[in-house]
């Protein structure tokens, strides 16, 4: 099941979490120190290529007749979405470039190319998805309140259909993003406010409404006789860039290694214990410096649930120091290729769309769950040397016992 004592899952003792959080705090003031030009400008180059890739796919379109330019016109729309979503929207709303006071890159003016309102996703994602990471009944980022992606969540019928649902939401993503904020499940038992969900409702009528007509509408009616390929090549990007989000943000949350938290004393949690919590929720995709750019530095998911207002192109600084902290006390450090943490989520949320008495693994050692319950008696302290065991070294030595039961045939 989820992690109910996260101290005791981390092997860790209170001196321990508020050492580790005053070695995160250093940081995060090392970073904030030394925020400059070079920053400046690299968020400037970066809003002057998306908008010189958008301005070239929209060029390429008007001969989007011939399937060459209607590839070409695609693609460059769909990079151009990409960017526009991963390294701008997300990044500039999360406040990292406010430090500039530049009005055309804060996070209180900035609108993206998105059916979701900015002013929705900030409170669903930068407040209560950075805040409560993870955390069952607190972040509905948890399987978004349609997949079941944890045995935390009880199996209903309605969760045979996992694999079809996130197949849609990947589709459909930015669709599925702008109605989370409408909490539909509080709709569908009356346990909303009807006045409030009414003029949240409009909110994101009027922003779905508006990008429907600029991409569906208006710039193929601009490109005269081409406009019908030009609508598909519109309906393409948004697709390519639906699912690479889904994708860079699935990797993120929802590999083994991701873990999920309980409520228990969320409301007690100091700065140091939010940050272990951040570390063990979180997972990185392994890559170089093109794969870090198109997720919007996500790549380095860890680094940006500890530092959600940094910028993202300090990200890469961070993870080394952040890897250092890992091996000092002993925590895993989750990472690994796009393709590999992707098929780790698709796999879960196959097995998950099962009842837990088909999984084999059990609730509290599955490798997409775990919890401080899960060590099956393991002793803390090394019996060899004598030394208290962290919870990288632990997890390992667990790994490598479960590994030879399976090979005995014991459970």
């Amino acid at each position: 099941m989820a992690i109910s004592d996260l101290q005791e899952f981390a092997h860790l003792t209170d001196a321990d979490v508020e050492a580790l959080g005053r070695e995160l705090d250093a940081l995060r003031r090392d970073i904030e120190d030394s925020r400059g030009e070079r920053d400046a400008r690299y968020i400037r180059n970066t809003i002057r290529l998306q908008r010189s890739l958008e301005l070239a796919g929209r060029v390429t379109l008007f001969g989007s007749r011939r399937r060459p330019l209607w590839l070409l016109g695609t693609g460059l729309l769909g990079v151009s979405k990409i960017i526009d979503n991963m390294e701008l929207g997300h990044n500039v709303m999360h406040g990292q470039w406010d430090w500039m006071n530049d009005p055309e890159i804060h996070s209180a003016s900035w609108e993206w190319d998105n059916a979701d309102p900015s002013a929705h996703w900030k409170q669903t994602h930068n407040y209560l998805h950075h805040k409560y990471t993870n955390i069952l009944g607190m972040d509905d980022d948890v399987g978004f309140g349609l997949i079941r992606v944890t045995r935390d969540q009880r199996w209903k019928p309605f969760n045979a259909g996992n694999l079809v649902y996130n197949a849609l939401l990947a589709l459909l993503f930015q669709y599925g993003v702008a109605i989370q904020h409408l909490e539909l499940g509080k709709v569908a038992r009356g346990r909303d406010d009807r006045a409030e969900t009414s003029r949240k409702l409009r909110e994101v009528g009027r922003k779905v409404g508006r990008q429907i007509g600029k991409d569906y509408v208006l710039y193929p009616a601009l490109t005269g006789r081409a406009w019908k390929s030009t609508l598909t090549a519109d309906i393409t990007a948004n697709v390519i860039r639906n699912l690479w989000t889904n994708a860079v943000i699935f990797c993120g949350h929802f590999p083994d290694g991701a873990e999920k938290f309980t409520k228990a004393d969320v409301d007690n949690e100091s700065q140091a214990r939010w940050y272990l919590r951040q570390m063990l929720g979180s997972a990185n995709i392994s890559g170089g410096p093109l794969m870090d750019f198109m997720t919007g530095n996500l790549s380095y998911q860890i680094e940006h649930h500890l530092f959600p207002d940094l910028p993202s192109n300090r990200y890469a600084e961070i993870a080394v120091r952040v890897r250092a902290l890992c091996g000092k006390y002993d925590l895993p450090y989750t990472s690994g290729p796009l393709a590999v943490q992707y098929l780790k989520t698709w796999r879960t949320i196959a097995k998950l769309s099962l009842p837990n008495k088909y999984l084999k693994d059990t609730s509290d050692a599955a490798p997409e769950t775990a919890s401080e319950r899960g060590f099956g008696g393991m002793p803390v302290v090394d019996p060899v040397t004598g030394r208290r065991r962290g919870l990288a070294t632990t997890i390992r030595a667990n790994r490598r016992i479960r590994g030879v039961r399976r090979l005995l045939g014991m459970r």
